[in-house]
């Protein structure tokens, strides 16, 4: 019975009826607390460290998934999450902004322009992509996400906090958040580097209690990226800091984060969602991934090149950033909530129709190129008698010189 849900839950549609379900359990939660009431002070610093916990756990996760293939295509998927995570959101804002016209609303854009990796990572397995745009989708995924939470917290500095001392003080934020992020990220690595290669008999890698003392200054890293919002940081940290066998446990903390950002999704929805403007977010989310995927993937063949377009996908990346953007825009969950429900219902519907087109396979031929095999073309003569045809044209020859 556990197999059978737990390869339910790994499917595209089970995960999100799993996600509607939890969802749904928060908002009963949110109503037992009275009328009027959910029982969260979004405000408090409480809430503040723990959204960023879920965020940093879920990034972790994303980036420590990573495999060392996955970036063989480093140009390719640094255009993706530069030049490709730049034009979805400014294609999302611009929708956002023609149907609301709000400069707030815009920023709700931000939130779930990134591909969430955990459902690639549960697709990845049963897509009919080729190896190679399976990596490009999968590193795509892993790094756009701190690279759009970083973009959501620079909107929210520059456009809504009073302190920000105008475009020029955001960015100058901006930039010394980025060094702290690699500050950290270089810390990290210097102690992992001098854990391998430290001039001793053994490393202090191969000790047996090595794995125990990583995870627990891992859970320390964490801990500390949450409080200090350095979560560029932690998806750099998750692409070498990999204890040996902590990888189960990663994916069952990165889990559980999920679906308690789901329940605390739930909670905020006591106050409504708003159907219409989520369902524009939604649609405009799931098009500007397709020009993304179709600009993107151009060196593909067309097979992938639709399948990196109908690629995206929302989760725990949206869902707290979501839960993030809630103290600043009051109407961040009540939309945000409606449009992930509407991009993966579109990754699902759309992935499942083009499932069922047949695409034709290119047959190989000499020099490792790939063409349809052209069409027979039938001889002028039988070409099994080849003596009695020349007999009979050499009669005829000999018949007009008479």
């Amino acid at each position: 019975m556990v197999k059978v849900l737990t390869a339910f839950v790994e499917r595209s549609s089970g995960r999100l009826v799993a996600v509607l379900l939890v969802t749904a359990l928060g908002l009963a939660a949110a109503g037992l607390t009275g009328p009027g009431g959910h029982g969260l002070a979004v405000t408090s610093p409480w809430y503040l460290w723990g959204v960023n916990a879920l965020l940093a756990v879920g990034l972790y996760g994303s980036a420590s998934g990573i495999t060392r293939d996955a970036v063989e295509d480093v140009r390719i998927v640094v255009a993706a999450v530069t030049v490709g995570v730049a034009l979805k959101a400014a294609l999302i804002a611009a929708v956002m902004y023609l149907a609301s016209g709000s400069t707030t609303a815009m920023i709700l854009g931000v939130a779930v322009a990134q591909i969430d990796p955990l459902s690639v990572t549960a697709m990845i397995g049963r897509s009919k992509m080729s190896g190679r745009a399976r990596s490009l989708l999968l590193a795509w995924a892993s790094f756009d996400d701190p690279v759009t939470a970083l973009l959501t917290v620079y909107l929210v500095t520059t456009t809504l906090s009073p302190a920000a001392g105008g475009s020029m003080g955001g960015l100058a934020s901006y930039g010394a958040g980025l060094a702290a992020n690699a500050a950290f990220a270089a810390a990290a690595g210097a102690a992992w580097w001098l854990a391998a290669r430290r001039p001793a008999r053994r490393p202090l890698k191969e000790h047996p209690a090595f794995p125990v003392v990583a995870t627990v200054l891992l859970a320390g890293l964490l801990a500390l990226a949450a409080w200090q919002f350095l979560m560029l940081g932690v998806a750099l940290v998750g692409l070498f800091y990999r204890p040996r066998g902590v990888e189960a446990l990663v994916g069952r903390v990165t889990s559980v984060a999920f679906y308690l950002a789901a329940f605390v999704l739930g909670m905020l929805l006591i106050g409504g969602v708003d159907v219409g403007l989520g369902l524009v977010l939604g649609l405009a989310a799931f098009g500007a991934q397709v020009v993304a995927g179709l600009l993107i993937g151009r060196r593909f063949d067309t097979a992938d090149r639709v399948r990196l377009a109908l690629g995206q996908q929302n989760g725990i990346t949206a869902i707290i950033l979501a839960l993030a953007l809630q103290p600043h825009v009051p109407a961040a969950v009540r939309v945000i909530a409606p449009a992930i429900l509407t991009v993966n219902v579109l990754h699902i519907v759309a992935n499942a129709v083009w499932d069922r087109i047949p695409v034709p396979v290119p047959v190989p031929v000499r020099g490792g190129a790939h063409a349809p095999r052209p069409a027979p073309v039938p001889a002028p003569f039988p070409t099994f008698r080849p003596l009695a045809v020349r007999h009979v044209l050499a009669m005829g020859s000999h018949t007009r010189k008479r």
